[in-house]
């Protein structure tokens, strides 16, 4: 098809549930003129969806945000198929369609279907790049573990010295506390190793006495075998 395949391109209005076909010249861009249109009036009513959907679920168990999240994008593509419709895809080329219907409604279908695959990929793609699952469901339980709250959530005073204060000098102190816990166990731990290296060198003391005592003994009985021998050899 060339630049001007299709001369009756339509503008989708955004102000209504039934959008309106308006026939728009189209240059080169046409397609991708139409596609805008559309995929503009299907995020209005995937906006919409959500939002009704949900208002509406006051009454019951409100749904997670990884669910609504799943819901706004399955709206997402049913508004897209919904704004995308063949019969506005045959006016925007309403002259190929003209002489290939069949072949225009194969390429309708393949597009479409196309659409859809790397719309979810790319969907699929940034809920894992992004960790959103994980994320939802962490924020859900936020949400629900702030319900039965009776204390009033924390909230910035204005004053960033003071917000940093209450933040920060709780943890200090705590910390403070640990530190010394700490230094009072070190202490503890020096005091018994210094009695234990006390009584260490009390008993090399002792010991010390104990072999000079009986050095001296030894010297003393010595003496006197030496004395005793003298006195029991024959004299010269």
């Amino acid at each position: 098809m060339g630049s001007g395949g299709g001369r009756g391109c339509m503008a989708v209005s955004t102000n209504s549930s039934s959008a309106e076909l308006w026939p728009q010249p189209m240059g080169s861009g046409g397609g991708r003129g139409c596609l805008a249109a559309g995929m503009a009036a299907a995020g209005s009513g995937a906006e919409e969806a959500a939002a009704g959907g949900d208002g509406g679920s006051s009454g019951a168990a409100a749904p997670g945000r990884a669910q609504i999240f799943g819901t706004v994008v399955d709206t997402f593509l049913e508004k897209l198929v919904a704004a995308g419709s063949y019969q506005r895809f045959a006016n925007c080329y309403r002259s190929f369609y003209k002489l290939q219907p069949e072949v225009t409604r194969s390429i309708y279908d393949q597009f479409i279907s196309q659409l859809q695959i790397s719309v979810k990929e790319e969907i699929q793609e940034v809920k894992e790049e992004g960790n959103l699952e994980g994320l939802f469901n962490s924020l859900d339980k936020i949400v629900e573990e702030a319900k039965n709250q009776e204390e009033p959530a924390w909230r910035p005073s204005g004053l960033p010295e003071e917000d940093v204060r209450s933040a920060v000098v709780p943890y200090l102190l705590k910390h403070r506390s640990y530190l010394r816990r700490l230094l009072g166990e070190k202490q503890e731990e020096n005091r018994k190793v210094a009695e234990s290296v006390l009584a260490g060198r009390e008993r090399i003391v002792e010991l010390q006495q104990l072999i000079q005592a009986r050095k001296c003994a030894w010297q003393a009985i010595s003496k006197e075998q030496r004395e005793l021998i003298m006195t029991f050899q024959e004299p010269q």
